[in-house]
């Protein structure tokens, strides 16, 4: 199809699409990162070349940025999932015994540490994402940057972090 445009095809099949990534991940806030990550990548593709057949690309897209972002969520949670019974066991009745208390303030300065020994954007990412709560696509306008590396700062402050054997929140 000749001369297609972005906004053409956003007219077209822009519900069409939310909905078929809201079904695909669950969540009306990840299906609209999605959807924007989708429509940047578009816009790369048709820049580049002739599309035969927009639409049909277009959800193929949409498919492989839902299965990327799944696939992130998964290792995030897994990255996260430090938390176990054996952690909870020494809460009771919302008091923690002394020496725990004791235990988790050490793990608190060496997290603190830790962060503070990243690279001045890998930390800003990482505390805005973790801290702050912000969603990837938001950190990324926020500091000007590609929603890929918002990811790639988040997992090195992942992965620093379990090297400093933290327990991360």
């Amino acid at each position: 199809m000749e001369g297609v445009s972005i906004d053409a095809l956003h007219r077209r099949e822009g519900l069409k699409l939310q909905r078929f990534l809201r079904r695909l991940l669950e969540n009306p806030a990840d299906a609209a990162d999605a959807t924007q990550e989708t429509y940047l990548r578009m816009l790369a593709a048709l820049t580049r070349t002739n599309i035969e057949h927009p639409t049909a690309l277009l959800f193929r897209v949409a498919h492989n940025v839902a299965l990327r972002m799944r696939n992130r969520q998964r290792l995030e949670r897994t990255l996260f999932a430090a938390t176990t019974d054996a952690d909870l066991a020494g809460i009771v009745d919302g008091y923690a015994l002394p020496e725990r208390d004791t235990i988790a303030r050490q793990e608190l300065k060496r997290l603190a540490a830790a962060i503070d020994a990243l690279p001045p954007r890998c930390r800003a990412v990482f505390l805005l994402s973790r801290v702050d709560g912000l969603a990837n696509g938001e950190i990324a306008l926020r500091l000007g940057v590609t929603r890929n590396m918002v990811e790639k700062h988040i997992i090195k402050a992942l992965l620093h972090c379990r090297r400093c054997s933290l327990v991360l929140f």
